[in-house]
């Protein structure tokens, strides 16, 4: 978080990309395939991320560049939360819902996929289809 900005504030763009070590387009491009993830945009379409929006985009994160998941995989695991809690219309981004959802991963086993095996498969896939 920025020096200058308290617990809370809102972010713009650049500074939940540096938080997160990811590029600004890489944002913009999760907002396109996960609803949940809205933040608001103001004149110029600049957006800006509530605490809510900067919690779910870490989650993301995390999920995709630590566990291994794909954006599909994570699509689920976020649509599969939102029906368990019964707020199947209703963003996980919400500041309510955020810190439910947060408390549940914690609590959960990993299932991050294996890709060293998922490698392994394709390769002795492509072996037999070869034979």
């Amino acid at each position: 978080m920025p020096a200058d900005k308290e617990p809370g504030a809102l972010l713009t763009i650049g500074e939940l990309s540096q938080q997160l070590g990811v590029a600004q387009h890489i944002l913009r491009y999760w907002e396109t395939r996960f609803p949940q993830l809205k933040p608001m945009q103001r004149a110029g379409n600049r957006r800006y991320y509530r605490p809510a929006d900067v919690e779910l985009a870490r989650r993301i994160n995390r999920l995709l560049n630590q566990e291994g998941y794909t954006v599909r995989g994570v699509q689920k695991l976020l649509r599969d939360r939102a029906a368990q809690e019964g707020a199947v219309d209703e963003p996980l981004a919400s500041e309510s819902a955020a810190p439910q959802v947060e408390q549940a991963y914690d609590h959960e086993e990993p299932t991050g996929v294996d890709v060293f095996r998922l490698i392994a498969l394709r390769n002795r896939l492509a072996d037999a289809l070869d034979a």
